[in-house]
């Protein structure tokens, strides 16, 4: 069996597969080990995709090919015909930035890596890429590459990045839908008529406080309690409340249900660079993300949720604030 040492390169010098000696502080050597570097953190990135194996599958895709491109940088001269990538490998991951773009919700500012561990690597592996291209290029100024080398290196990176962003979406939005379905389960297990006896009561004592307080600020409110399965327990129209304050109302309690936090708390988590960022894009756009909508918790436990719409922000808060009170 060889050995994996072999002691050829005690006096700093490496093969290159077209047979030459060269130092391995070589620009040429620099490039391809940049790339080696880069595929490793790909391997960790893939690695670490728990929910998307489509991310996988695109990541091992291109890994095989970083093979080929490390094998044209290792050669000092080709002939055109004997490139290993070509302008169609270049065309591949053009491809693929784009069918994950369609997946990417825009970001218009710098991202900091770090959201999950899978986007991280990526990201980490992105960085590797831009100093590899780095290398390629020094290289070039006085040696040959091939021109899809660089080009696909150059693809290379911003594909890293799309892929990077719609991995930690994912992650985001199972990450919601799980404690989503953690709430529901938590309702299904509860009494059923003592859990209705109980909301139903609480429900109407919360609905006649937020209107005595809507009418003392002289605004209309539409008032909706949902019990801990996310389910309309009851739900209060003021005359002269704005029709769109109905659905608003209600899904403002069960956000507040869902996610455990009022709806206010929710605007603050689902800003560009927090970590649920997109939250509101999720479930057809139910999540509500401004103020009005409290959780209902007694002896420790969520047990509904509460909603108040037809104000402003502020109005919604006041008269919610003070139904809880009552409550």
């Amino acid at each position: 069996m060889m050995k994996v040492y072999t002691k050829t390169g005690d006096e700093g010098q490496t093969s290159l597969l077209s047979k030459q000696r060269v130092y391995k502080d070589s620009l040429r050597v620099e490039a391809y080990g940049t790339v080696d570097e880069a595929t490793s953190a790909m391997g960790l990135g893939k690695s670490l995709i728990h929910h998307s194996p489509w991310a996988a599958d695109m990541l091992d895709s291109v890994q095989k090919e970083l093979i080929d491109l490390n094998a044209d940088l290792a050669t000092e001269s080709l002939k055109a015909a004997d490139y290993r990538i070509t302008e169609a490998h270049v065309a591949r991951i053009e491809l693929m930035i784009d069918q994950l773009e369609q997946k990417r919700i825009p970001q218009n500012y710098f991202i900091t890596p770090g959201t999950c561990s899978a986007s991280a690597a990526l990201d980490l592996a992105r960085t590797m890429v831009r100093r590899a291209e780095r290398c390629v290029i020094r290289l070039k100024r006085e040696e040959k590459v091939t021109v899809p080398v660089s080009l696909y290196l150059n693809r290379l990176s911003d594909f890293l990045y799309v892929l990077a962003r719609c991995v930690e979406q994912e992650e985001v939005i199972l990450t919601v839908k799980s404690k989503v379905l953690a709430a529901l389960e938590g309702g299904k297990s509860q009494d059923k008529a003592e859990e209705h006896v109980s909301v139903l009561g609480k429900a109407k004592q919360l609905i006649t406080a937020a209107e005595q307080k809507a009418a003392e600020i002289g605004v209309p409110m539409v008032i909706a309690v949902v019990d801990a399965g996310g389910n309309l327990v009851a739900q209060h129209r003021m005359d002269g409340a704005l029709l769109g304050s109905i659905s608003i109302a209600l899904d403002k309690a069960y956000t507040a249900l869902a996610l455990k936090m009022s709806t206010e708390e929710v605007a603050s988590v689902v800003a560009p660079g927090q970590p649920l960022f997109g939250l509101n894009t999720s479930s057809n756009g139910r999540f509500i993300t401004f103020g009005g909508g409290f959780p209902l918790i007694a002896g420790g436990n969520v047990i509904g949720g509460l909603g108040v719409s037809g104000g402003t922000v502020e109005e919604d808060i006041t008269v919610a604030k003070a139904a809880l009170a009552a409550y």
